[in-house]
């Protein structure tokens, strides 16, 4: 396998716009992300986190503005910019009645993975995300946490070069976001990551750049020493909460 390059530029979002009924979710935000960083994408619920999201990704189509990843048209040209991409949603569904090896098995044909080179990135998504004690357990047997790992396993199953992560963390005990988190900053060395979080700590512990939105625009971004410190001050000063009107 060829080595990657570094400070490629994977992701390019240009004044992305995506408006549900009255409601502005997405309010004209432009930001890059390169391989080589793990970018933290913080706002309070509502700000427009998982919309913009889901546009990379291609789940939603922006009302105008234009995303690219790995210089494709996420809109022009999706099956290419989607080859590149492995996504983790927020509530990430999985097939309850399978178990976890029938699960990541049925991923990777997806991503067009048979044979040696199928086993092979199963065993490296399990290993990855430590679920080799329940391999053979039915999904819907599983706590949250190993759930959760199970459906990150298969957005890593073909060893994407981006990564776009809802909530990673979300449901995992300390020891299982500390593992996480490591994962995290790990595949930041050789991929472009983006992942959405409400835990303020974890921008510490993986993130190499992180980016503040709020009510659909962005309000900060840098690095967590760049944006100040405690950042949970400098949060609660840049962004509105939910219980509070428009």
């Amino acid at each position: 396998m060829r080595p990657r390059k570094t400070n490629t530029l994977m992701i390019k979002i240009e004044n992305l716009v995506k408006t549900f009924g009255a409601k502005r979710a997405v309010d004209g935000i432009s930001f890059n992300v390169e391989r080589g960083e793990v970018v933290g994408f913080l706002g309070p619920n509502g700000s427009g986190k998982s919309t913009t999201m889901r546009m990379i990704t291609g789940y939603y189509a922006p009302d105008s503005g234009k995303v690219s990843v790995g210089g494709n048209d996420v809109v022009e040209s999706p099956l290419a910019a989607k080859r590149l991409i492995g996504y983790l949603p927020e509530n990430a569904a999985a097939y309850s009645d399978m178990t976890v090896v029938g699960f990541l098995g049925f991923a990777a044909e997806i991503r067009g993975l048979t044979g040696g080179a199928k086993q092979k990135a199963i065993g490296r998504a399990v290993e990855r995300c430590f679920l080799s004690s329940v391999l053979h357990q039915s999904i819907d047997t599983l706590s949250k946490g190993y759930r959760h790992r199970t459906c990150l396993a298969q957005a890593l199953i073909h060893d994407p070069e981006v990564l776009v992560l809802d909530e990673p963390t979300d449901g995992l005990d300390p020891n299982q976001k500390h593992e996480v988190r490591n994962l995290i900053r790990e595949l930041g060395k050789t991929k472009a990551v983006v992942f959405s979080t409400h835990i303020l700590e974890e921008v510490d512990a993986a993130c190499t750049r992180a980016i503040i939105i709020d009510r659909g625009r962005i309000v900060a971004q840098g690095t967590p020493d760049e944006l100040g410190r405690p950042l949970e001050d400098v949060f609660r000063r840049l962004t509105i909460a939910d219980t509070v009107k428009a």
